[in-house]
């Protein structure tokens, strides 16, 4: 991990990674390849060249997120405070002085409600050259299959969170073998941390969240009956690095399109792509 991200502070060389899309004939809906990495001395701090990945779907940018539109989405979660977390008085909705952002404010206590992103973490495990992937048993996304994830509690480290997630959904007992992927959607303050992991022994089942958990090949991967983008997006990557002979390390946003239902996980962007 460390490794990882002391690359994203490199300051005496340039890297940029560029991906060109080609409509792909596999019915995973689209299809990296041609990766290129350049290096340059002068520039004075790293920058990444905007990647974008779509659905076989044409899509207009008008459709894309903008700033803008982001912070409209925020403004209106935050409004949905009605009271204090600390003492129940009511909330005002209003930017604080020396800030940018409207925020709830207690109206009694004049505390401030920060509201922060939340992070999934979960394991692609990888067996016999197999992914093992967990039919969800309950909402979202109902009946759909996914990696076994879910969101990060305190005193845990985001590895340990992804092993009891894994357990939990799955009844594997795994050893995690190194970070793969970061995912960031800011639309919905949600962070994703993908961790590349190992069965300790043969043996899984589902948990009490998951109707059935299964090994699938990778040229039978139900990208038609994926959960989320994240995981859409994470299974793409891997196969495409197991295709190019080396497994690496992602990190991307994920910018989902505003007016899209949940169960349409194509519809979004994938920008700032770095791989390592």
């Amino acid at each position: 991990m460390i490794k990882a991200f002391q690359i994203l502070g490199f300051s005496s060389g340039f890297i940029s990674i560029s991906h060109r899309l080609k409509k792909p004939h596999s019915a995973h809906g689209f299809s990296l390849f041609s990766s290129k990495l350049s290096h340059n001395s002068t520039p004075k701090s790293p920058s990444f060249r905007l990647i974008q990945m779509f659905s076989t779907q044409s899509q207009s940018n008008s459709d894309s997120p903008s700033s803008s539109s982001v912070s409209v989405h925020s403004a209106g979660s935050v409004h949905r405070i009605k009271f204090c977390q600390w003492c129940g008085g009511p909330a005002k909705h209003e930017i604080p002085d020396g800030e940018e952002k409207i925020r709830a404010i207690c109206t009694l206590c004049g505390k401030i409600a920060y509201q922060n992103p939340k992070m999934v973490v979960g394991c692609l495990i990888e067996h016999d050259r197999k992914i093992l992937l967990c039919k969800r048993n309950i909402e979202p996304s109902f009946g759909l299959w996914t990696l076994p994830a879910g969101y990060l509690e305190i005193g845990e480290s985001a590895a340990d969170g992804a092993i009891r997630e894994t357990w939990e959904e799955a009844g594997a007992e795994v050893e995690v073998i190194s970070p793969f992927a970061q995912l960031d959607i800011p639309l919905i303050g949600q962070t994703y941390v993908i961790f590349l992991a190992k069965l300790k022994k043969p043996q899984f089942s589902a948990g009490p969240e998951s109707s059935e958990c299964c090994l699938f090949e990778l040229d039978n991967i139900p990208f038609d009956s994926l959960a989320f983008s994240s995981i859409f997006v994470t299974l793409n990557l891997y196969i495409e690095d197991v295709k190019s002979g080396k497994v690496k390390f992602h990190y991307g946003t994920i910018n989902k399109r505003l007016g899209t239902g949940p169960s349409d996980i194509r519809a979004f962007t994938l920008d700032y792509h770095l791989q390592v």
